[in-house]
């Protein structure tokens, strides 16, 4: 029986594991050992400014996880940490932990509440009165960017499957509705030199994609339309219609008319791609879809949740859309697209 009851080690435990990993970003340890290691507990100490004690403490919990581990008398990164220094991740690694620390962490213990009111409860964490979490971002200095710091360290993660789309490369104008701080939309474009952009919405959130798009040099070819995505008419002259990580903020009900309105703005022929993570069909899994389940019950908008896939190409039929199919991604999260066509 003991054996059976250490698989709940982990799960009792997951929010120790959690400020393991997050420690070890914040004081250092891991880019300590990336560029030094490795190296005896006693330098790890001296070189972060922590005594004997916490260092062991830290170094216990790091190497029990295997986000470090023993080597040659001294201490080295792990595996999976090691795998993110190895392909250039590290800063996009320490964005998450961190978005996952100040944004999503607390909010967390809302969780049950918020299972039982059908509310999104963790909103209580941030000051304001609206009832969605974007809103009130604005309301703590430093959140907001930390918000879209975080979402881009997500997005570079999970769209090399948005990238390979063969519907983007055939396509001359996508409109990315709300697509936010236009890192998907820089990414499609770099990825598709004929390509242009419209970056649709909230007038907030395009003073971010403002900045990210002269950063990477792309006026010409990425611009922004302020609108709301619900109440206002989407541009014309577009042939792809893009939602990256939307339908999981709302309800199937609002869903279905952001898909209709898509299928409105679009020329004939034109395709709409559905890009987010989505749960399995017989709600088995995965594991990620699961877990980050918790963030969209308690924090973002009371109807926000992880979808199934069929569920996305049920609502995309309905909208009218025909060679409805679906691509998952080969990694590690559980993204992909669900895409359609809209009839001539």
């Amino acid at each position: 029986m003991s054996s059976e009851l250490s698989a709940l080690v982990p799960v009792l435990f997951g929010h120790a594991a959690f400020q393991q990993l997050n420690a070890g970003c914040e004081l250092g340890l891991f880019e300590l050992l990336d560029s030094d290691g490795p190296l005896p507990a006693g330098t790890v100490a001296e070189t972060l400014g922590l005594s004997r004690r916490s260092t062991d403490i830290l170094l216990l919990g790091t190497t029990a996880l295997g986000l470090t581990e023993v080597a040659g008398g001294g201490y080295r990164n792990g595996a999976p940490v090691a795998a993110v220094f190895r392909h250039g991740l590290w800063p996009v690694l320490r964005d998450i932990v961190q978005y996952q620390d100040r944004i999503a962490y607390l909010p967390a213990t809302d969780y049950v509440e918020s299972l039982r009111t059908g509310e999104n409860v963790g909103i209580r964490h941030f000051p304001g009165t609206t009832r969605d979490l974007y809103s009130r971002l604005a309301a703590v200095p430093g959140l907001e960017e930390l918000f879209y710091r975080g979402m881009h360290a997500w997005s570079q993660l999970s769209n090399p499957v948005l990238l390979a789309q063969h519907d983007l490369a055939r396509a001359r104008r996508v409109l990315d509705v709300g697509g936010g701080d236009a890192v998907n939309a820089v990414a499609l474009a770099r990825a598709h030199p004929s390509l242009r952009v419209t970056v649709l919405d909230r007038p907030g959130a395009l003073e971010v994609a403002r900045k990210t798009i002269a950063e990477a040099g792309l006026e010409d070819r990425v611009e922004t339309c302020p609108a709301d995505i619900f109440a206002d008419p989407y541009p014309p002259g577009h042939d792809c219609v893009l939602f990256a990580h939307q339908l999981v903020i709302w309800s199937p009900e609002q869903n279905l008319a952001l898909l209709r309105k898509a299928y409105d703005a679009l020329e004939p022929e034109g395709r709409v791609l559905v890009f987010n993570a989505f749960t399995d069909d017989d709600r088995t899994g995965p594991l990620y879809a699961a877990l980050d389940n918790v963030y969209f019950t308690t924090l973002p908008f009371r109807h926000s949740t992880i979808y199934r896939w069929a569920d996305c190409e049920q609502w995309l039929r309905q909208a009218g859309f025909t060679d409805v199919g679906r691509t998952a991604a080969s990694g590690w999260t559980p993204h992909g697209v669900v895409s359609g066509r809209r009839p001539a």
